[in-house]
This record gives structure tokens, C-alpha cells and sequence, in this order.
């Protein structure tokens, strides 16, 4: 690239180190077709097919969260009015940022780290946060796929575990939900002592769960064996990259929408199923006052679309320039939001009957998380016809539906590595078996009596909601922003032929980033500490732990700016003044007729306006800002920000 323009002011400043701190539009060398047609060797391996890609996406995204969170978040947030903030989230911020990561990936055809070198190497960082989010994710999401296998394997016992009262970790409190329909046993009962055979099962069988955090016991050897088995699956489904993992989504993103279906046909079917969906689904529009609720629906997107974890990207690197990424990002999108949809009608059909069976209220047996999963659902199948059957089948969806997920953001991982290290990780399959072996060894920290505590700590701290809005507004700046979001736009064309639909970079530019701001800051606000089964509170050293593994992520981007702005030669005013005026630099891709021209300081003081009157909104709505007064709500008035915005395009 060259410089066309000269710069408005004189400096000393050397120019290349100004180039290097600039967005660098271009596509990656061994993807064009012009490479292509003078022979080229193509640097990066292709999807054998665009099925191969499809599932791969859709296996990756289409994860546990879709059946045992969206459903209780719906159920908890008002039913069927939860669909408001849901989709206002879904179309402002989880499609037009997926789509972001795919083609963004395609475009460079590189990993989520090396991309945005491409784009910006300021905003690398963005990169290395989305690293370090998916390297503490793959640890312990893993674990889930260990306590699957493990009631798996439970499931072939001549008669289910947790359905009785007669084994050995039960105790003389354990009373079998049979008989709470029998009120002449329940009233001899005391209720308040009472626990159920398949809670007991999960914590003294399962878990052996310890008293706290810091009484940490010995391993629990049968899960630690489970864990292993997962991640040796995991292993060999990406040990040959693309082509292994290609091959193997054909059965694990395909088989548990299969047993979906099945799973809701028998759900439908069982007597209290339709109380169980109305619960499921019946309107409650006041709840949308709850900030919460909003709050709920925007991190339950992030969540799900497995964005912000440089898998999304990584995937898309992998495909044919041509290739038309944003038909199939809009089909995905699509895909995901029916399957959680759907997933509900299966999961509270089966509640229902469970509530009707034991003569208790829907919201006494609605779990989320874990706890639907490996407490209510295995409750439920028990006391159906069969229930051997219907458990393995349950089991055997939730172990695919997590294993997908978990290679495919391993490979993602992976990809990124090698990306950032090519000459060390490029050949052999040692990346794999090293990337395993230390994932393991992490791993086993979620295996001892005391590892469900480390678990909530990593899963409500490590991958937060807080972590993925403040990488998804970034990512936003960088693209839109920084690059441009109608050289983007100019680089999708390219690819796909036609420019898409103007909502996406309206989304890019300014709904997407307001969203992440107020939802981030709603966050923060309603934050609370963390607790086990709402009785436990996590000592205050696990919770400095816990914002330790949050703040590892989101320090990344700042730290990764400062660092490239001290490696630049100048002054340190100068270098920070070139960084933020680069739209007065033109660029010209070497080789290419496309002339691309970035805008950014005259339309950033818009989006900074816009961010600062949606902050004072919301602190005059909810008053949570600490320390600021009427006058300074005052200050922020139309004709002060008129002026404000007129001397940015004066300058």
C-alpha cells in the first residue's frame, strides 16, 4: 500500500511506523482469483464443501445453551414478551456481528487473532481477548461433557439411580417424588428436610460436592476417567483440522436435531404438557421494566451465536472467496434462533407433566443450566413409560450437542494459533496433542469434591456476558469505524457479488455498539456476587479471582494499544495524533483498482455523541451513576452537543 494523501500536518513522524499502526485493507494473498489463475499455491486448506462449512457453523453455535438457557430465560422474563428484547438483540447485535466475524475471516483468510492485523493493528487486541474468553471456556465447558458421559453410563444400570431412595449416598432425608402425590404419606413428611433421590444423586453421587471452595477434596476418579474420555472424542475429531471436522458435524450437528424432534413429539404428548408450554410462553409484559430482562436477552444472543470467541472467524477463513457467507450467515442465524424456540416447546411439555405428576406448581420444577439438565430432566424421564430409553436418549443428545460445540472452538483455537505462529504450529498434529494435554491438566480442576465451585466461579465470571459485550463493541469500532463500514462493504461485494442489506452497517456503526454499551453498563450495575444454590456465598478471595479471569480478557485491548503505540517510532503525541486522525490517510491496495478511503473522525464524534446522550439517559432514568449531578445532566443539552459535534467536523 501507498500513501496518496499527504498528511495535513507536519511532522517527523516516520511513515511507516504510521502505516503500521493504520487499517490495512486487502485481501489475503492465496485467496483471490487472480492467485489462483497464475497457479498460485493456496496458503489455506478450503471446506471440501459448502455443506461441510454449514455444519461445522451450525454445530459450533447450536450448543446447550439453546436447550437448557433460552428456554428458562423465556419462562423467568415474562414468556412470550421476552421475545421483544430477545429479537431487538438477535437483529441489532447477535446476526450483524456473527456476520461481521464470518466474513471478516473469509476476507483475510485468517484466524481471529491475525485478522485484525489486517484490519487495524491497533486493535489486535481484540484478538487476544477473544483468546483468552475461548481458552477459558474450552477448560471448563468441557466438564459438562464428563457429567453427560457419566449419567450415561449410569442410564445402562438395570434401573435408574437417581429414581429411588435405596443407595448407598442417599440419606434418611431422601423421599421419592412418587410420593408427594399421596397426601397421606407427604403430610407425615416434613417438607422443609426433604431432598429428592435425583438431587442427591447429582451432589453426593456425582459431585460428592464439598462443603465450600476452599474445602477442595479428593478427585472424583469416575469423572476425572469421563473427562478424559471427552477430550480424547474432542481430539480425534479435529486432529486432521478441516477435513476431520468437516466430516464428523455430519453426525454430531446433524443427530441431536433429530432427537429434538423426538424428544418433543413424546413431550406433547404426556398429560399437563400443555400447562407446561403456556407457562413456557404465556405474556407478561410488565417484566419488560426490568432492566434484567434485557440484560438476559442480550448476553443469552452473544451466548448462543458463539461470537466474540474468534471461532466464528476462524471458520469463515476457511472458505472459497467467492463464497457467499451472507445468504448462509442469515440461514444459520435462522437455524439458531428456532432451534432455542423450539427447544422450549420440548423442555416445558416435559416440566409440565413432571409438575402435574407430582402436584406441584411449574416454577417448583423449572430449572436452568446444570440443574435442568442433570436434576429436573433425568427426574422427569423417570417417572415416564420407558424411562431407560428416553434417559440414554436425552444423554446422548446433550453429550453431541456439547462435543460439537467444544471441538469446534477448539479448532478455532487452534486455527488462530496458528495463524499468530505458522512456522512453529503449521505441520504435524502436535498442536492438537499439546493444545489437549494442557486443556486437560486445566481441566481437572473441576474434578474434586470442590470443583463445582470452581465451575460456577469460571462459568459466571471467565465468559461473561460483560466479557463478550465489551469484545462485540470493539470489534464494532475497529471494522466500521476504523476500516470503514463501506470499504467492508466494498469487500463483501467482491466476495458475494452484491452489497448486502444497509441494516448491517447501520448495526456496525451505531445500534450494535449503543446496545453493548447499555447492556454492559446494565451489567455492571445490577451486578451480584456470586452464589451456589442461592444459600452458598463464594468467599471475597474467589470473587477477586473470579473478576481476575473477566478482567484477563478485557485488559487485552487497551494493553495490546498501548504496546503497538509505544513500539512506534516518534513521538508519543504524534503517534496517538496520527492513530486518531487516520482518516488523513488514503490507501491504494497494491495490485488492485479499488480505491479505499476511511473515514473515521468527522463520524466518530457522532457515535461518541450518541454514546454520551445514551448514558445520560440512562442515568436519568435509573440514576446509577455515582457522583453526578443535575448541572452536569444539565450541560449535556442539544445545542451544546450540536456545537460539540460541529467542531469535530470543523476541524
Amino acid at each position: 500500500m501507498e500513501r496518496v494523501k499527504n498528511c495535513s500536518c507536519d511532522c517527523n513522524l516516520d511513515a511507516q511506523s504510521i502505516l503500521d499502526l493504520a487499517p490495512s485493507p486487502g485481501k489475503s494473498p492465496g485467496t483471490r482469483p487472480e492467485d489462483e489463475a497464475e497457479g498460485k499455491h493456496p496458503q489455506r486448506e478450503k471446506w471440501a464443501s459448502k455443506l461441510d462449512f454449514l455444519l461445522s457453523v451450525a454445530g459450533g453455535f447450536v450448543g446447550l445453551g439453546n436447550v437448557w438457557r433460552f428456554p428458562y430465560l423465556c419462562y423467568k422474563n415474562g414468556g412470550g414478551a421476552f421475545l421483544i428484547p430477545y429479537f431487538i438483540f438477535l437483529f441489532g447485535g447477535g446476526l450483524p456481528v456473527f456476520f461481521l466475524e464470518v466474513a471478516l475471516g473469509q476476507f483475510t483468510s485468517e484466524g481471529g487473532i491475525t485478522c485484525w492485523d489486517k484490519i487495524s493493528p491497533i486493535f489486535s487486541g481484540i484478538g487476544y481477548a477473544s483468546i483468552v474468553i475461548v481458552s477459558l471456556l474450552n477448560i471448563y465447558y468441557i466438564v459438562i461433557l464428563a457429567w453427560g458421559l457419566y449419567y450415561l453410563f449410569q442410564c445402562f444400570r438395570p434401573e435408574l439411580p437417581w429414581a429411588s431412595c435405596n443407595n448407598p449416598w442417599n440419606t434418611a432425608n431422601c423421599v421419592e417424588d412418587t410420593h408427594r402425590k399421596n397426601k397421606t404419606i407427604w403430610a407425615a413428611i416434613n417438607a422443609t428436610n426433604f431432598t429428592s433421590p435425583v438431587t442427591e444423586f447429582w451432589e453426593r453421587n456425582v459431585l460428592s460436592i464439598s462443603d465450600s471452595i476452599e474445602d477442595v477434596g479428593p478427585i472424583k476418579w469416575e469423572l476425572a476417567l469421563c473427562l478424559l474420555a471427552v477430550w480424547i472424542i474432542c481430539f480425534f475429531c479435529i486432529w486432521k483440522g478441516v477435513k476431520s471436522t468437516g466430516k464428523v458435524v455430519y453426525i454430531t450437528a446433524t443427530f441431536p436435531f433429530v432427537m429434538l424432534i423426538v424428544l418433543l413429539v413424546r413431550g406433547v404428548t404426556l398429560p399437563g404438557a400443555a400447562e407446561g408450554i403456556k407457562f413456557y410462553l404465556y405474556p407478561n409484559v410488565t417484566r419488560l421494566e426490568d432492566p434484567e430482562v434485557w440484560i438476559d436477552a442480550g448476553t443469552q444472543i452473544f451466548f448462543s451465536y458463539a461470537i466474540c470467541l474468534g471461532a466464528m472467524t476462524s471458520l469463515g477463513s476457511y472458505n472459497k472467496y467467492k463464497y457467499n457467507c451472507y445468504r448462509d450467515c442469515l440461514l444459520l442465524g435462522g437455524l439458531n434462533s428456532a432451534t432455542s424456540f423450539v427447544s422450549g416447546f420440548a423442555i416445558f411439555s416435559v416440566l409440565g407433566f413432571m409438575a402435574q405428576e407430582q402436584g406441584v406448581d411449574i416454577a417448583d420444577v423449572a430449572e436452568s443450566g446444570p440443574g435442568l439438565a442433570f436434576i429436573a430432566y433425568p427426574k422427569a424421564v423417570s417417572m415416564m413409560p420407558l424411562p431407560t430409553f428416553w434417559a440414554v436418549l436425552f444423554f446422548i443428545m446433550l453429550l453431541l450437542l456439547g462435543l460439537d460445540s467444544q471441538f469446534v472452538e477448539v479448532e478455532g483455537q487452534i486455527t488462530s494459533l496458528v495463524d499468530l505462529y505458522p512456522s512453529f504450529l503449521r505441520k504435524g498434529y502436535h498442536r492438537e496433542i499439546f493444545i489437549a494435554s494442557v486443556f486437560v491438566l486445566f481441566s481437572f480442576l473441576f474434578v474434586p469434591q470442590g470443583g463445582m465451585y470452581v465451575f460456577q466461579l469460571f462459568d459466571y465470571y471467565a465468559a461473561s456476558g460483560v466479557c463478550l459485550l465489551w469484545v462485540a463493541f470493539f470489534e464494532c469500532i475497529a471494522v466500521a469505524w476504523v476500516y470503514g463500514a463501506d470499504n467492508f462493504y466494498d469487500a463483501i461485494e467482491d466476495m458475494i457479488g452484491y452489497r448486502p442489506n444497509f441494516w448491517m452497517k447501520w448495526c456496525w456503526t451505531t445500534i450494535t455498539p449503543l446496545l453493548c454499551v447499555g447492556c454492559f453498563i446494565f451489567s455492571l450495575v445490577k451486578y451480584k456476587p456470586l452464589t451456589y444454590n442461592k444459600i452458598y456465598e463464594y468467599p471475597e478471595w474467589s470473587i477477586g479471582v473470579g473478576w481476575t479471569l473477566a478482567l484477563a480478557s478485557m485488559t487485552c485491548i487497551p494493553m495490546v494499544m498501548v504496546i503497538k503505540i509505544i513500539q512506534s517510532e516518534g513521538p508519543l503525541i504524534e503517534v496517538c495524533d496520527h492513530v486518531i486522525k487516520v482518516s488523513e490517510f488514503s490507501f491504494i491496495e497494491q495490485n488492485h483498482s479499488t480505491f479505499l478511503s476511511i473515514p473515521f473522525t468527522q463520524d466518530m464524534s457522532l457515535l461518541f455523541l450518541a454514546l454520551l446522550t445514551f448514558c445520560s439517559y440512562l442515568n436519568h432514568r435509573y440514576n446509577f451513576i455515582v457522583g453526578t449531578s443535575d448541572q452536569t445532566l444539565n450541560a449535556i443539552s442539544p445545542s451544546t452537543s450540536c456545537n460539540f459535534a460541529n467542531s469535530f467536523h470543523t476541524s
